[in-house]
Formats: structure tokens, C-alpha cells, sequence
């Protein structure tokens, strides 16, 4: 597994744009509750989609970053409700592996934050251009901005489910998480990794999100990349994602301050924050590095 820039762009290096186009290719489904389905990519970083489903029709949050994927997502839909059931499509944020999928989902209104829409008008042509040339599995993609947006928070209702859309940035400024209220199942976005990844985004902000988070007492939660997370280990894993913000602020800011070159970096071990080097196929440890190189040059600046 090779690592997708999530700068808004996609790079997807050669091994996965080739894996792409192979036939077989199929995403790993679970189910989490009564139709309530989460895939995960086997391509990239284990990034997820949700789709929930009612007799009125789906909502499906995040697209995944390559069209077969994508189109495997809705095909999953119409064999089970029929053709053109996609109500809504939800953006956790603007991310290329969250958003490439969208023009996919014809007939459906996509739904994400103000931030997520502004950002993908401004950035998104240019960054889906170089993505282009860098990856042929993304040529035939279109850039489909959100139609509806918001700033805080949003009720969607459909069928019998209760869907509460908020803002839980962090991750990225844009960030949104839905809470399915009848069974408890958050849907976190990339607020909830397996290490939290705040490159471009801020550990204050997202320890506040994580606690808001937790506060819901969810009975489920599906990260953005990986597994769900179930109810006995949701509190540990968001308490102990808290804590790997400290520990990495804290530890940049000593190095920082000592003034030791951005090398040294590198003797901050993942493990010695509090959180694994094993999940998503070990790409948890170069998440863990680009966070510490974007505090460390924050933090330098300051």
C-alpha cells in the first residue's frame, strides 16, 4: 500500500493506478447495523464509504477516490433499491479519496460544509488536473461540488432514520461527521483515524472534535480508514487519540525549543506517542512524521 497525498489532489503511485484497472477488483463490505453498510478500500489506506439505506432511498457518505471503487458503491445501492436511489451524498470533507466519486452519483443532491465547497471551487480543478497526470485511473473523473452546505449543523431526514450532520474540524478545516441517531452509529470521517493525521489541519481543533465525539456515546464508529470501531473500545481509542496530540505537541515543541534541526524528527517514535505502528498497512507511521514535520514548522514560525 502506497500512501495518497490528501492535499485536496491525488497521487496515487503506479502500483495502485495498475491495480485499479484489474478485474476481480472488489471493496470489502461490512455491515454495522440494519442497512447500515460501510465498504473499505483494499487500494488505498483502507478509506471508507457508508451508505444507509430506507425504503425513501440511500445516503451515501464519501465516494471513495477511484471510479471503479465508486461505481461498486452504487451498484451495491441499486441491486438492493433499484436504479436512481441515492438520495444524498455526504462529503466528510474535501479530500480527494472522500469527493473523486461524486459525478457518479447522478440524481443526488451532495451535501458537505461551506468550507468544503469553497475549497474544491478554488483548488479542486487544478489539483484533479495533476491527479490526471499522475494517474491514469482518474482520466475520466469530474469535480462535482456539494448543491447543499452548511456551517454547523444539519438534519436530514429520510425513511425512518434521523441523520445529524455537524462540523468537527481538525483534520482539515472543512470536517463533518454524521450521527445516525436510532442506532448510535457515528460516521467520523477522517476525525477518527487510527492515528489522528493533522498535517493540514490543528491538534487543538481536533482534540476539541474528538471530545465532542466521544460525548455522543456512540455504539459504533466508522473512521474514515479502517475498521469500526466498536463500543468497548471507543473510549480508549478516542481518549488515546487525545493524548497522541499532546504527547506530539509537546515533543515538537521541546525539540523546537532546544533547537534541533527537523531530522530529529525522526527519534520521536510513533509508539512512544501512545498509538501503533501496525494499522492501515503501516502507513500510520509516514501519517505520524507528516504531522510531526507540519508542527514542527508552526511551531518554528512562532
Amino acid at each position: 500500500m502506497r500512501y495518497l497525498d490528501v492535499s485536496g489532489g491525488a497521487r496515487l503511485l503506479e502500483e495502485e493506478a495498475g491495480g485499479a484497472g484489474k478485474e476481480g477488483v472488489s471493496l470489502r463490505l461490512d455491515r454495522v447495523a440494519e442497512d447500515i453498510f460501510i465498504f473499505v478500500s483494499d487500494y488505498y489506506a483502507q478509506v471508507t464509504a457508508t451508505v444507509l439505506l430506507t425504503p425513501q432511498g440511500a445516503v451515501v457518505v464519501d465516494t471513495m477516490p477511484l471510479p471503479r471503487e465508486a461505481r461498486q458503491v452504487l451498484s451495491f445501492v441499486e441491486s438492493q433499491l433499484g436504479p436512481g436511489a441515492v438520495r444524498y451524498v455526504v462529503n466528510s470533507h474535501h479530500h480527494a479519496d472522500h469527493v473523486y466519486g461524486n459525478y457518479l452519483f447522478e440524481g443526488a443532491q451532495i451535501i458537505a460544509h461551506d468550507a468544503c465547497r469553497d475549497i474544491l471551487e478554488r483548488l479542486g480543478p487544478q489539483s484533479l488536473e495533476q491527479a490526471k497526470r499522475d494517474t491514469p485511473a482518474l482520466a475520466e473523473i469530474e469535480l462535482r461540488l456539494p448543491d447543499i452546505t452548511f456551517q454547523k449543523e444539519l438534519h436530514i431526514h429520510l425513511g425512518h432514520r434521523h441523520l445529524y450532520l455537524f462540523h468537527t474540524p481538525g483534520h482539515s478545516p472543512d470536517g463533518i461527521s454524521v450521527f445516525v441517531l436510532e442506532e448510535k452509529v457515528l460516521i467520523a470521517g477522517d476525525a477518527v483515524m487510527p492515528v489522528p493525521h493533522i498535517a493540514l489541519g490543528s491538534p487543538a481543533e481536533l482534540s476539541e472534535s474528538l471530545a465532542a465525539l466521544k460525548a455522543l456515546k456512540p455504539a459504533f464508529i466508522v473512521q474514515g480508514h479502517g475498521n469500526v470501531l466498536l463500543r468497548g473500545e471507543i473510549d480508549e481509542e478516542l481518549d488515546g487519540s487525545i493524548g497522541y496530540l499532546a504527547a506530539i505537541v509537546s515533543k515538537v515543541n521541546q525539540l523546537v525549543q532546544r533547537g534541533d534541526p527537523p531530522q530529529k524528527l525522526r527519534e520521536i517514535d510513533i509508539e512512544s506517542c501512545g498509538k501503533s505502528r501496525i494499522p492501515l498497512d503501516g502507513l500510520v507511521s509516514r501519517l505520524h512524521l507528516s504531522n510531526l514535520v507540519s508542527l514542527y514548522r508552526t511551531l518554528s514560525k512562532k
